[in-house]
């Protein structure tokens, strides 16, 4: 796959690109304006071929618990059925600090490749099971302005090496 940069990764970024090559996965990256939502994706989805995702950076009541909902970019969550279907007390976003302090990141970068920043482990990660299908997927690399097309192998080889355990979730 095609890797078009116009600006040097960043440290957290480059992390991501590291382990990839490491592992010897095959990867794509596009450089884009800045995206925060889910319906920004649309702008990119010619560049980047397969399925694209929202991230959702959860927290349970007492806040001691994270997790990271993955779903495909179209799909509403209903946080009240995660909730039930991930055994959790009431969910809720984490705040910018909770995100700063876990994975490292700033609003709008928050993917399955931001848990290489997850040092105690403390975040569960759930794929819905349409994003499962074999297609390519696409994830910013910890920035918000390139996107990562990768295919799903490749995402569990990394999730594998970096010890993140691949939760299916239907929603």
């Amino acid at each position: 796959m095609e890797k078009i940069y116009t600006t040097e990764p960043t440290e957290i970024e480059q992390k991501v690109y590291d382990i990839l090559d490491e592992l010897g996965i095959d990867y794509g990256v596009v450089e884009h304006e800045p995206l925060y939502t889910a319906e920004d994706l649309n702008k990119i989805k010619e560049q980047a071929p397969g399925l694209h995702a929202k991230n959702l950076f959860l927290r349970n009541a007492k806040g001691n618990k994270y997790y990271l909902i993955v779903a495909e970019d179209s799909k509403p969550v209903n946080l009240k059925e995660v909730k039930k279907l991930i055994g959790s007390t009431n969910l809720s976003f984490a705040s910018e600090d909770r995100l700063m302090k876990v994975l490292k990141l700033v609003p709008g970068s928050v993917n399955p490749f931001s848990l290489v920043n997850d040092e105690e482990k403390v975040v569960e990660l759930y794929i819905e099971k349409e994003l499962l299908s074999g297609e390519l997927l696409n994830f910013h690399p910890n920035v918000n302005y390139k996107t990562v097309t990768i295919s799903l192998e490749g995402l569990k080889k990394y999730l594998d090496h970096i010890g993140v355990t691949l939760n299916e979730i239907e929603l």
